[in-house]
């Protein structure tokens, strides 16, 4: 038989053809979730169990465990979702996966899907011309479930014609008929296949191919959908890798899960499977070593049926998971687990008590704003290189997270807002909100001077000594502003002394004032270069913002005494 580089290309291409309609069904769905997704994900994991079912759901609408782990990952780098949380999704997402082998097995092979295919891109293509963005992520998703099974379609048509050339088969029995040997072999070209093809979904689909040809008998099939488990856990892994620890501990957890689940199952694999066996015939069906055709059913049956007992073995051992990932991945003395420490469980029993939950909140972040703005002064001072662009690195980590952290402690107050409220708690809720909105132009006040600070050190732009000592003088009252204002919120939402913050607004407004004009005079006299004074003027500008937007948190909490 001859099969050449253009058939190797064409399985190649159905292949790609099947992957693009999984990745597009999946996008889309997402799309059309919006925000409802992230709720579920927030929401619905408070206990292992809850977050079981959670990443079953998810799984099985967007079918690809992969992207349920990765948007898992990114949940846990944004401190939406705890380590232990995150555990429960990765348990049900590995059920979830499983719908895909049973679509395939009860359609992809058992009904001629594809011929309605073209007819749903049809429908679905006019969608994407919608100036409504969900209309277009309708069409999309139409789409892309169309091409998943005309990609399958193709693939079945693009493998080599086992049937009239036997001797690829015999090539292949060489490797299947060497027991424990063949096992692990295939457990490994199952791994390595989902590794490189980053979709569970898609080796899931060769698998069966391979199968319903006759390529691969029941058991070795087996032993790939256990590689094909440990490989899935790569692609979490590598979204995890620019991430924080906890989302690194989350993706070990994921690859630690699978690996414990594929070593129980392969100390008992004859047994496992000849109980998978003993289940089809007593219910009627054909032995899967006796006829290749029942192969995708019963290998769907052992897919599922692994996949539960493993959760339910393991779902009790979650805090002994987390133990060792812990180990695995250190907190380092830099890092820090970014997430809301108070505001987790939902509105407390009255609307006081969750004004209050929301309090200790914000302050966490007024300290987090407080330690951005010292990687600042910091970067100001480093000269060398590598330590400098690992505290700018920081700056725009924290500034991210001050983003998320402004949106979820302002849905809280807007959600304790609906409820009956006294005049006095509605008017800490405005102050909240005003506090809150400051803080994050704090946060990003500091990332605009970090970025002057990395262009400053790219043009090469050197301060001499009284430039030099201007700068630290506003970097040193912008920083009393910000002394000012965590003492006024750590004092909490009752009579402060405002007038300590109204002087410090006008010292710092004498500051700029008086470098400004030195700055005009400094040009025109040629003391420095022009870049070199944008850049300075730059940084004392944007002090200056800091500074204000620090004390109108001090005017926010004296408006609640008015």
């Amino acid at each position: 038989m001859e099969y050449g580089l253009l058939d190797f290309l064409t399985l190649v291409g159905s292949l790609g053809f099947f992957l693009y309609g999984m990745k597009l069904m999946s996008e889309s769905l997402q799309k059309v979730a919006g925000d409802k997704m992230r709720d579920i994900l927030a929401r619905m994991t408070s206990t292992p169990i809850k977050g079981v079912f959670t990443g079953l759901l998810i799984t099985a609408i967007i079918q690809s465990s992969s992207a349920t782990t990765v948007m898992m990952v990114s949940f846990v780098n944004a401190g939406l979702l705890s380590l232990t949380e995150s555990i429960g999704v990765i348990m049900g997402a590995n059920i979830g996966t499983t719908i895909t082998a049973w679509l395939i097995s009860i359609l992809g092979f058992k009904v001629k899907i594809s011929v309605i295919s073209l007819p749903l891109i049809g429908l679905g293509f006019p969608l994407l011309f919608s100036r409504t963005n969900k209309k277009k992520s309708w069409g999309e998703f139409i789409i892309g479930f169309a091409m998943v099974f005309l990609g399958l379609d193709f693939l079945k048509g693009a493998v080599p014609d086992i049937k009239s050339h036997p001797e690829i088969l015999a090539f292949l029995s060489n490797y299947t008929s060497h027991g424990v040997f063949s096992h692990l072999l295939f457990l490994t070209i199952g791994t390595f296949l989902t590794m490189i093809i980053q979709s569970s979904s898609a080796t899931m689909a060769l698998t069966l191919i391979m199968c319903n040809f006759g390529w691969i008998s029941f058991d070795i099939a087996a032993a790939m959908v256990l590689g094909e488990n440990i490989g899935t856990a790569i692609t979490a892994n590598i979204a995890a890798a620019v991430a924080n620890v906890s989302a690194k501990r989350a993706a070990r957890a994921h690859l630690i899960f699978n690996i414990l689940g594929v070593i129980w199952v392969s100390l008992m694999f004859p047994y496992f499977l000849s109980s998978i066996d003993w289940f089809i015939v007593k219910f009627g069906g054909t032995s899967p070593y006796q006829s290749p055709e029942a192969i995708p059913v019963a290998l769907s049956i052992f897919h599922t049926t692994f996949n539960i007992a493993n959760v339910v073995i393991f779902i009790w051992f979650t805090r002994f998971i987390e133990v060792i990932v812990t180990q695995m991945v250190p907190q380092g003395e830099d890092s820090e687990e970014f997430r809301l420490q108070h505001i987790n469980t939902g509105l407390l029993s009255t609307a006081e008590l969750s004004v209050h939950q929301a309090k200790q909140e914000i302050m966490v972040f007024s300290k987090r704003i407080g330690r951005m703005y010292g990687f600042v002064n910091d970067m100001f001072a480093e000269t060398n290189d590598k330590k400098f662009n690992k505290l700018y690195d920081k700056v725009e980590k924290y500034e991210g997270i001050s983003d998320r952290m402004e949106e979820e402690i302002a849905n809280y107050l807007t959600k304790i807002s609906v409820g009956e409220l006294s005049t006095l708690a509605s008017k800490r809720i405005t102050a909240m909100l005003n506090v809150i909105t400051d803080l994050e132009s704090i946060g990003d006040s500091c990332y605009n001077i970090a970025k002057t600070l990395v262009r400053k050190k790219e043009k090469k732009v050197w301060f001499d000594t009284p430039v030099r000592e201007n700068v630290i003088q506003m970097f040193k009252l912008s920083q009393k502003t910000m002394d000012e204002m965590h003492k006024n919120l750590d004092h909490g939402y009752t009579k402060i002394n405002i007038n300590a913050a109204l002087e410090l607004e006008e010292r710092v407004n004498r500051l700029r004032t008086k470098l400004k004009k030195e700055h005009l005079k400094n040009v025109e006299k040629k003391e420095y270069s022009y870049q070199t004074g944008i850049i300075y003027i730059d940084i004392v500008c944007e002090c200056e913002k800091l500074a204000d937007f620090a004390i109108n948190v001090s005017e926010a909490i004296e408006e609640i005494n008015h």
